[in-house]
């Protein structure tokens, strides 16, 4: 967090109150952000959940006990309606114990972390070392039979971007495939982060445990090796302890602030409540889960009356491939129509520059006069790409208005997933800004003339293309359950 944020935050409130009090949603904008930008409960609750539960795999009992926690957070903050929803997780991965050494030429300990969606081992392997390049298909069809039964090490550049960690992502299924295909007892994965940082490096997207243990390794580490195995026969050993892959039931959040005029109405505003383990899961994605609760603290605090409902919803699953928010989906397929948008917050605590129209151009001019009344937070472009990877993704298949929040990722992507990612790291200035910021929008959308227009599956098929979303479909499993109308709005 960043210090002395006490004097800044009250001339942004004074700020924001000067520029949203034109009207009389700007003035109940006003209020409500004023009351954000002040003093709040809502980074000493995110100190409580991170440090009290900690990180909160979803099928493991600290992500129940952060269930417990935020539906508890949220039934004080005043909502209207509080539940639990519950829904099946395929496989819960919990890893239970990892470690490895370098056996020869020179024998060291090595650090490591199991990647989730992968196997165990099954006992200690220790097997000669193979140079797997990117793990391209090149890289396979090189090592030909040198690969059965080895432990293939995979080079991975650094992460500096976005992109560079959608690039992580979209070579992971091709990669499991081949290192099946190869015969490998195990691949390590040099991490993408400097200075000996590990990570959990999600493999499958949809719940699915692959038979080929896979973990990350230190960067310096897996360069030593590289160079060790440049000039010789290198010979590892690695050992990884998963509990067996069983069902297990996890749950959603979900708390309503009934809307007085169009109850029947909702803007769903979602976080996904697990995180990793290695850390405690602040900024990815803790943080975002009390700006949520916060915000239903103050819209009640001030006795605000919303036209339509807006709806609070904590998913779990994320993490393993949006599993949470899909079964929200399929929950509550009967009122989607009746979903008048859904708004997603998951970058952490960078500053708030806009939001990802995912496509939706026709949200523009609505979201712009909804941060003009924050204008003095900002300045906001709001960004037409599309998202694949967070929890506005089934709503963006249902043809429901959707959009995510885009927070500067420089200080999110190096604790992305690692055992950094902790409360220290939270910025609580840029926090309660992008809270505020919020507000704005979700007010605007709760109490709008007229709900935003629904997409047809022509229409969202039209906009899968235009945003070139096919191939992260299908790099994460999702391609054949939308095409054969399984996900997202039905065939006619």
């Amino acid at each position: 967090m960043k210090a002395k944020t006490g004097s800044i935050l009250a001339a942004l409130a004074v700020a924001a109150v000067a520029a949203a009090g034109a009207a009389d949603s700007g003035a109940d904008v006003a209020r409500l952000t004023g009351r954000i930008l002040g003093e709040t409960p809502m980074i000493a609750d995110l100190q409580e959940m991170l440090d009290g539960i900690g990180g909160r795999l979803s099928g493991s009992p600290a992500c129940d006990r952060a269930v417990e926690w935020a539906a508890a957070k949220f039934k004080a903050a005043g909502a209207d309606r509080v539940g639990t929803e519950s829904f099946t997780l395929p496989n819960a991965w919990i890893p239970r114990g990892a470690e490895a050494s370098c056996v020869a030429p020179v024998a060291f300990p090595i650090r490591l972390a199991a990647a989730p969606g992968t196997a165990g081992t099954a006992g200690p392997v220790e097997a000669p070392l193979v140079d797997a390049g990117r793990g391209d298909a090149a890289s396979w069809t090189a090592l030909g039979t040198r690969a059965k039964g080895a432990i293939a090490l995979v080079r991975n550049p650094e992460m500096k971007s976005l992109d560079d960690l959608f690039a992580e992502y979209m070579v992971a299924r091709e990669l499991l495939v081949d290192a099946g295909k190869a015969g490998v007892a195990a691949v390590l994965i040099e991490s993408s982060r400097p200075r000996g940082l590990l990570y959990r490096h999600t493999m499958t997207f949809g719940g699915e445990i692959d038979k080929t243990p896979v973990a990350v390794i230190p960067r310096e580490q897996a360069e030593r090796l590289l160079r060790l195995a440049s000039s010789g026969p290198v010979k590892v050993r690695v050992a990884i302890d998963n509990a067996p892959p069983a069902p297990v039931t996890s749950r959603n959040v979900v708390a309503d602030l009934t809307g007085a005029e169009r109850p029947d109405e909702i803007v769903l505003v979602g976080a996904h409540l697990d995180s990793f383990d290695l850390g405690t899961g602040a900024n990815d994605n803790g943080v975002s889960c009390t700006e949520l609760i916060d915000l239903a603290r103050q819209i009640r605090a001030l006795g605000l009356k919303p036209k339509r409902t807006i709806r609070f919803a904590l998913f779990t699953g994320e993490e393993q491939g949006m599993l949470g928010s899909r079964a929200y989906a399929d929950r509550h397929a009967a009122e989607l129509p009746k979903h008048a948008a859904a708004l997603v917050y998951d970058i952490g605590s960078g500053r708030l520059t806009g939001f990802f129209l995912n496509g939706r151009e026709d949200l523009r001019a609505t979201l712009d006069a909804a941060l003009g009344h924050v204008a003095s937070l900002g300045p906001f472009v709001n960004l037409p790409d599309a998202l694949d990877g967070t929890d506005n993704f089934d709503f963006l298949l249902h043809g429901i208005p959707n959009l995510v929040g885009f927070q500067d990722p420089a200080p999110y992507l190096p604790d992305y997933h690692a055992e950094s990612d902790t409360f220290d790291k939270v910025d609580a200035r840029e926090a309660k800004a992008a809270e505020a910021a919020l507000a704005a929008v979700v007010w605007e959308l709760a109490n709008a003339d007229r709900p935003l227009p629904h997409q047809s599956r022509a229409e969202v098929e039209k906009l899968i293309e235009a945003t070139k979303l096919e191939d992260q479909m299908r790099a994460f499993g999702q391609w054949d359950d939308w095409t054969a109308g399984k996900r997202g709005v039905a065939k006619k």
